[in-house]
């Protein structure tokens, strides 16, 4: 199984528009085959980015709808197009209901789109383990941005997300957010049984983000996959 660099380009200054190219070309630069580098973009910049980049490529949100009266909504089939190889769903800064992502996991699926789904909890885990996304992200909303990644302050949530993930669902491939800044807090998220990271303001906004890539990157195993994404 491969590992796993999921960046998330927020709506910062620097991962939008232009910025949000430059930084996926920088990230691509880093790609060997290893570890899968997955940028997470704004729905806008999909298509410019997926256009110039070779890496696969995530969106930060999308509806369950389809073709149809929709405005205002994201379409799976519309990023797909775009160039998008899957999103992320649930994220701390855009929650929604069970119900909800129940629903959009099915809708991706039939569009072809793999659908990362963040859990705040072990319980919330449980609960999105049952409806087969591709990933999960067990990402307390505490941490995020915080100077202590969650392998550091809550190392048992992440082993105890892994084995009863695992349980409902071995297919699913879970990754370690927040707080995630060097390459000691990768280490220590693989230890603990997840499959890589999930970080946004230690790359997107550090000062050196080439450093920053090579920091986290250093703290993964190496030669242990061929770096594709299933």
């Amino acid at each position: 199984m491969p590992n796993y660099l999921f960046v998330n380009f927020k709506t910062y200054e620097g991962g939008t528009g232009e910025s949000a190219l430059g930084l996926a070309k920088l990230l691509s630069t880093f790609y060997t085959g290893e570890v899968e580098i997955i940028p997470v973009l704004q729905a806008l910049d999909m298509r410019i980015v997926s256009e110039s980049v070779p890496l696969k490529l995530f969106a930060q949100h999308v509806d369950a709808v389809k073709y149809g009266s929709n405005t205002g909504k994201i379409l799976p089939e519309a990023l797909k197009a775009a160039g998008a190889s899957g999103t992320i769903l649930n994220h701390a800064e855009n929650k929604i209901p069970n119900d909800a992502i129940k629903s959009t996991i099915a809708r991706c699926h039939e569009a072809g789109l793999k659908v990362m789904v963040c859990a705040e909890t072990l319980q919330r885990a449980k609960e999105i383990a049952a409806f087969s996304p591709d990933f999960i992200a067990v990402e307390p909303p505490e941490l995020i941005g915080g100077k202590m990644s969650v392998s550091a302050a809550r190392p048992e949530l992440i082993s105890d997300s892994v084995k009863a993930i695992s349980k409902i669902n071995p297919n699913i491939i879970v990754i370690t957010g927040a707080g995630v800044k060097n390459a000691e807090d990768v280490s220590k998220a693989i230890a603990l049984g997840t499959s890589g990271v999930f970080v946004a303001s230690g790359i997107v906004c550090a000062e050196d983000k080439e450093y920053a890539v090579r920091q986290l990157l250093s703290g993964f195993p190496s030669g242990k996959d061929d770096g594709k994404m299933p």
